[in-house]
């Protein structure tokens, strides 16, 4: 029984090529014009099994992952429990990563040369927020043997891979200001149907309303409201809002994105004073953002739970979304899809449209919809 329990946890895995590619026949051209011959050199019959030269298949101990969890790889190696320890990863800094336990208590981990030699479609197999397993290997130091499935992933498109921005987290709070730089609401509707495919609570947040009149604020407000999300005027200077934003994040895993300068890690300042995070002013050339915060990074509060404070971010190219879904993830045009004439209606250029139709009449907001366009056609691309 033993033995069929350890074939059942072989798998055979794709791992990464690394130098072993086919070499490339030279002087071909040369061999013909000087009347060589190659067929009688010519293998009558090729390998296409996975060995040799262009394989990149192992069989490794393990489980795959399954159900609605995501993974950075498709496998979950299997490790020695009862000699690493559980721990979560604070922030990834190229091959080298901080990883935290329960008790508080961080190391300095690398990964393991077999979980980064699998083969795998993201830019990187481990990324901030990530469970993990990793073993002590002397003192403060410690090798991650496994990184854990995971939930409530925020991604973009980088390079046409995945780019994993931060794993495990509850709530995405999209930050947006209202001057310095201006809103960008396009931008805040790209967040919204990120967390809305990643079924996480989001929270638009609009920071630095005390550079403008709030009343300006309101059909933008009143806009998203009507939708059911909720939206929250804030000041890192003046203080308003800052209590109702320390409640929403106390003891949830909250993901904090918006482009350069909207203010995101003064916001966490003035919600924990004692975090003392980096903060800069926007440049007054072009009205744009500094970046202080260079990598993502998750940091816990006093009053319990986790923020991670992520990476200014100027353009958001969704991952995995499909033009034709990018209806479905807006809230005030997927009651009207349905009802199009045709079934696979873009809603832009269709005649007999309902949600086209919705717009003229005043049922969708006209900024929303053009919001649309704009997704609809940058996924096109």
């Amino acid at each position: 029984m033993g033995n069929k329990e350890r074939r059942k946890n072989k798998i055979r895995t794709d791992f990464r090529k690394k130098h072993q590619t086919r070499t490339r026949p030279r002087d071909l051209t040369r061999d013909y014009t000087e009347g060589a011959s190659t067929s009688d050199a010519a293998p009558l019959s090729e390998r296409v099994s996975g060995k040799g030269d262009l394989s990149r298949k192992r069989t490794v101990i393990g489980a795959e992952v399954e159900g609605e969890h995501e993974a950075a790889v498709n496998v979950q190696l299997e490790v020695d429990e009862s000699q690493c320890l559980s721990g979560r990863v604070i922030t990834v800094h190229g091959l080298s990563s901080v990883v935290a336990t329960e008790d508080g208590a961080t190391y300095r981990c690398a990964i393991r040369r077999l979980l980064k030699s699998l083969a795998i479609d993201q830019r990187n197999v481990l990324v901030t927020g990530d469970q993990v397993r990793f073993r002590l290997a002397s003192g403060n130091e410690g090798i991650i043997e496994r990184v854990e499935p995971r939930r409530g992933i925020i991604s973009r498109t980088s390079k046409g891979r995945q780019h994993v921005i931060v794993a495990n987290v509850d709530q995405l709070l999209i930050v947006g200001s209202a001057a310095q730089p201006d809103l960008k609401p396009n931008l805040i509707d790209r967040f919204v149907v990120t967390a809305e495919k990643s079924h996480l609570r989001p929270i638009v947040c609009i920071n630095k309303i005390d550079l403008v009149n709030p009343a300006d604020l309101q059909p933008f407000i009143g806009v998203y409201g009507q939708l059911g999300y909720q939206v929250l005027l804030l000041s890192a200077v003046t203080g308003v809002g800052i209590d109702h934003l320390r409640h929403l994040l106390q003891g949830r895993q909250t993901a904090i994105a918006g482009q350069s300068g909207v203010g995101k890690s003064s916001l966490l300042n003035a919600v924990e004073p004692s975090l003392g995070l980096r903060v800069r002013e926007v440049s007054e050339e072009n009205q744009k953002g500094r970046h202080t915060t260079t990598t993502a990074q998750l940091i816990p509060l006093d009053m319990g739970g986790y923020v991670v404070d992520t990476p200014g971010i100027r353009q958001f190219q969704l991952w995995d979304v499909t033009p034709e879904e990018v209806a479905g993830y807006f809230r005030d045009l997927r009651p009207y899809v349905s009802h199009c004439r045709f079934p696979d209606c873009t809603h832009i250029h269709e005649d007999h449209c309902a949600v086209k139709h919705a717009v003229a009449d005043g049922r969708v907001d006209m900024r929303r919809y053009e919001s649309y366009c704009g997704i609809f056609a940058g996924e096109m691309e």
